[in-house]
């Protein structure tokens, strides 16, 4: 194996062991080439990451090897580095590291880290969120350009609900992601009931397109909204993380303007760091905004009083949630109702 190399990045020096391990050897791309691109892209992925409980997604040995979460903060982390305590459903909780700095990104890279998965909350606040995530997830038979119509609509709801704006990223993979700064004095729960509201609205409009059904069996070819990516302890990848996919994209931020238009896989760790040197962070505004989900909660509150519409199935490692309906798939269901 090759000699170790040191990166400098925003005033630290991250040492980087084996930089030759390749990664992703459709492409030939290296340890080094992800930590660069780490680095390329470091005010971008810190604006994403800022002060966040994260989890690491990593594949020590590249993408053909075993790969792993890491939640608790690793054990060598620097000091530099900050973490968090935060608690999970099951009543654990761990430390979890927030990066405060560019390298940090780096230091995870040299570690195996593809994919950040950043909590929507702050260290200083971990109970309240300061994002609604809308995860827009193409079912089979549908694809990207089926989340980009779903996601026009989806912001002209946003717009119509509180005056709320979003700001829309690819996933990575098929699907797309449309991040709004909120306020940080509501619950988990609460931002879930948020959006199981905005996911219900967007299934009436395009009911044929767009659905919140909980159990696949009951989805068909539409775009999924997935509202459970709010319950707490679910996150979903960052913006600039890279996916662990063949090509090595990455979940790339965008204008609006270019949501249409734009392909998940113009955008990976080669091409991202030249359209970031072009145009810097096109989300580099989010956190100057902070709306209020009241508009979106009045909707949730009208849906259960007029429509006996209430809460939705959690994820089954969740303990039962109160209000919750029957966590049963329903295939099971009818056929456990079934007459003997």
């Amino acid at each position: 194996m090759g000699d170790a190399v040191e990166l400098q990045v925003g005033g630290r020096t991250v040492r980087l062991t084996h930089p030759e391990r390749v990664f992703f050897p459709a492409h030939g791309y290296t340890k080094l080439d992800i930590a660069q691109y780490y680095a390329a892209v470091g005010p971008g992925v810190l604006r994403a990451l800022r002060d966040r409980p994260t989890t690491l997604q990593r594949y020590p040995e590249g993408l053909e090897g075993e790969w792993f979460y890491q939640k608790r903060a690793p054990k060598n982390m620097p000091s530099w580095i900050p973490t968090a305590h935060i608690t999970f459903p099951s009543g654990r909780s761990a430390d979890e590291m927030c990066p405060t700095e560019e390298a940090a990104a780096v230091w995870a890279a040299q570690y195996g880290t593809l994919t950040f998965h950043p909590w929507p909350v702050r260290r200083d606040d971990v109970d309240h969120p300061d994002e609604l995530r809308l995860d827009l997830d193409p079912q089979p038979g549908t694809g990207y350009e089926d989340a980009v119509r779903a996601a026009f609509e989806l912001r002209a709801i946003l717009e119509e609900f509180g005056g709320l704006r979003g700001w829309p990223k690819t996933s990575g993979g098929r699907g797309l992601h449309v991040f709004v700064p909120i306020e940080p004095r509501w619950t988990f729960t609460q931002v879930r009931r948020a959006a199981i509201a905005v996911g219900r609205e967007l299934a009436r409009r395009m009911p044929e397109h767009v659905t919140v059904k909980w159990w696949k069996e009951e989805r068909g070819e539409r775009i999924f909204l997935d509202y459970n990516q709010t319950a707490r302890d679910r996150t979903i990848a960052s913006a600039y993380s890279v996916r662990p996919l063949p090509d090595a994209t990455v979940s790339a931020p965008l204008r609006w303007d270019e949501v249409a238009d734009a392909r998940p896989r113009d955008f990976d760790i080669v091409t991202m760091p030249r359209r970031f040197a072009e145009l810097g962070d096109v989300h580099a505004d989010m956190d100057d905004h902070r709306y209020s989900l009241e508009a979106l909660l009045d909707l949730a509150r009208r849906d259960e009083a007029e429509h006996g519409l209430g809460d939705l199935p959690y994820p089954p490692e969740y303990p039962k949630m109160p209000g919750e309906p029957k966590r049963v798939q329903p295939s099971r269901a009818r056929k456990d109702q079934a007459p003997s």
